[in-house]
């Protein structure tokens, strides 16, 4: 149904439309809120943190918090959301930073082992005696 016309006022006869004013009122009604985009949930990159690098369950303490994160915001609780999703992304980042380190520990005890850092060293010379040399 459509609402009926405004009610238009009759302009007395001794007013001239030409001699009045002329203006323009534009009412812009905003009926949209700006709303904040959803709190992130990190789900996926605690997915790969759980399967991938789950130092010290690490990955799985920012899965569970991720998830908790989703079901906040799938409820309308922006503020616990927003919570949960930090504590899943500081998770994920130490679990990251850990990871980074450990693999390049093994980098490097690989690449010195074959090296020979690592080997057993004789004092003697490599036949074990007093100068005597093999002939």
């Amino acid at each position: 149904m459509q609402s009926p016309l405004p009610p238009y006022e009759v302009l007395p006869t001794e007013v001239n439309m030409e001699e009045m004013p002329r203006s323009t009122t534009v009412v812009v009604e905003e009926t949209q809120q700006q709303q904040q985009p959803p709190p992130r949930d990190h789900l996926v990159w605690s997915l790969f943190t759980t399967l991938y690098g789950n130092f010290c369950c690490l990955g799985l303490l920012a899965f569970v918090f991720s998830v908790k994160s989703r079901d906040r915001k799938v409820l309308g609780d922006y503020s616990g959301a927003l919570s949960y999703g930090s504590t899943a992304k500081y998770l994920n980042i130490t679990a990251l930073v850990i990871n980074i380190v450990i693999v390049i520990l093994v980098i490097v005890f690989v690449s010195l082992a074959l090296a020979g850092v690592f080997s057993p060293r004789h004092p003697y010379g490599p036949y074990g005696g007093y100068g005597y040399s093999r002939t």
